[in-house]
């Protein structure tokens, strides 16, 4: 740290950035822009925004475009404080980190001035067990190892939960940090017994059978989100960088609420991710709400999350989560709408349409469903998850995924890997309902004690045979 200081204070001597005395002879000046390619809600303002040529295309021929990709935040932040990257994307605690490593310096301070994405409840980020596991619920790992990326959003989701459990942190786990990758490998060779991480780890080894989901974080009930950072000296010096960034920014998200299963397939095709994977998080009704919005929930639970990475992370010193958000650039990028859009948290990527199975008109958030069949280019709407069980049970192609909303969270998941009950009391389009979890399902038990647990083929059966099979 103390040499990326010094390497900032050196650039402030010289008067000018690391990215501007790296041009090349072409006389183009360089724009360095670090983003996370795995972690697909930062896509719009990295792996999808390069790919579309956005940025390039708003900035013209005066500038040229570096794409740096990482695994996690930390090391976007070390470059920045160095003068190495100009425009960043990463989670909500490590925002604060870098906020609070930066702000030492003038010439290397930063501003958070766009969001990728977010989910008000804190969906991004899970913790996940194998698939053989005994846990059921987060008490469960109680004297376990869990794998964490310490400072990230995924790892502050940990700590919350357990202590929210009853558990602490620091005594009753054993917190590892890896790598997400790491972590992953850990987490199948047996190193680990838990792994909490941001999007879209824990949904890949679920898809992939690595895994299990013991903990969403939905439940906690605490706003996440990524967000696009950039360095406070390098915007004065390049505003029009800044807006074409911005602007380029909501083109992407705009191209990815109009094609969303065309975005997922660049999206994974440039990570190796499965495309029902991304689909999952990036898709409408997604995990991910897209909106570059600054939004007054997510800059509250911002201010929240700076007690925890305190105790999360020792050589965090706390940052102004006011000063460091700055909206300027944006509103005049984004134009007249952008207040009453900022007050708004409708997501404007929803799954719509006609059920085909129960002939009704799909609108409801809160129960929409999607199928998506091999072979074919557009999805299936449903208008509840039994309904889409009635799609899958007659189904004359190969299912390549089925989403549904958790009950009681509203979180998207995988339909044949969530745990499903059968209230024989509802109405019969909404008699059989999936959850995330295990805790999810037994607490729904225990306000609805006639509801009763079946297996997702027998969830199958009963939707074809009209949910009382």
């Amino acid at each position: 740290m103390r040499k990326a200081l010094a390497a900032a204070l050196v650039l402030a001597l010289a008067g000018c950035s690391v990215s501007q005395a790296a041009g090349g002879g072409d006389g183009k000046v360089k724009v360095v822009v670090g983003y996370q390619s795995k972690t697909i809600n930062t896509v719009t303002a990295g792996t999808l925004l390069r790919s579309l040529g956005y940025l390039e295309k708003r900035l013209g021929d005066r500038y040229t475009v570096e794409w740096q990709d990482y695994d996690t935040g930390a090391p976007i932040t070390a470059k920045m404080v160095a003068g190495k990257i100009d425009i960043g994307s990463m989670g909500d605690y490590p925002l604060l980190i870098n906020a609070s490593r930066t702000q030492a310096v003038e010439t290397a301070r930063t501003e958070l001035v766009s969001v990728t994405g977010y989910n008000l409840r804190g969906g991004l980020n899970m913790v996940v067990v194998p698939p053989g596991s005994k846990a059921r619920t987060l008490t469960d790992l109680k004297g376990a190892k869990i794998s964490a990326s310490v400072g990230s959003a995924g790892h502050g989701t940990l700590v919350q939960a357990l202590e929210k459990a009853g558990l602490d942190p620091a005594k009753d786990v054993e917190v590892v940090n890896h790598q997400p990758a790491v972590g992953a490998a850990q987490l199948e060779s047996g190193g680990v017994q838990g792994y909490a991480q941001f999007v879209a780890w824990p949904g890949l080894l679920v898809f992939q059978g690595k895994g299990r989901l013991v903990y969403d974080g939905s439940a906690l009930d605490v706003p996440t989100f990524h967000g696009v950072v950039l360095r406070q000296a390098y915007a004065k010096e390049h505003p029009d960088v800044v807006k074409a960034f911005l602007q380029a920014q909501i083109d992407a998200t705009r191209y990815l609420h109009e094609h969303p299963l065309a975005a997922a397939e660049s999206v994974a095709k440039v990570t190796g991710l499965p495309p029902e994977v991304v689909y999952l998080y990036n898709g409408p009704g997604g995990i991910s709400t897209f909106d570059v919005t600054l939004k007054q929930p997510l800059q509250a639970a911002h201010e929240h999350d700076v007690a925890y990475l305190k105790r999360i992370s020792p050589d965090f010193g706390g940052v102004n989560v006011s000063s460091f958000v700055d909206d300027r650039y944006l509103r005049e990028a984004y134009g007249p709408s952008y207040d009453s859009d900022r007050a708004s948290t409708v997501n404007q990527a929803r799954v719509t349409g006609t059920d085909a199975a129960c002939g009704g008109t799909v609108s409801d958030p809160a129960t929409a469903s999607e199928l998506w069949l091999a072979g074919e280019s557009a999805t299936h709407p449903a208008e509840t998850p039994t309904c889409l069980l009635r799609q899958i049970a007659t189904a004359k192609g190969a299912v390549r995924a089925a989403y549904v909303p958790d009950t009681t969270t509203g979180t998207r998941w995988f339909a044949d890997k969530s745990i499903w009950l059968r209230d024989r009391t509802a109405l019969e389009k909404a008699r059989l309902l999936p959850f995330t979890t295990q805790d999810g399902a037994d607490a729904y038990r225990e306000r609805h004690p006639k509801a009763e647990p079946v297996t997702y083929e027998q969830a199958v059966q009963a939707a074809k045979g009209g949910g009382d099979a």
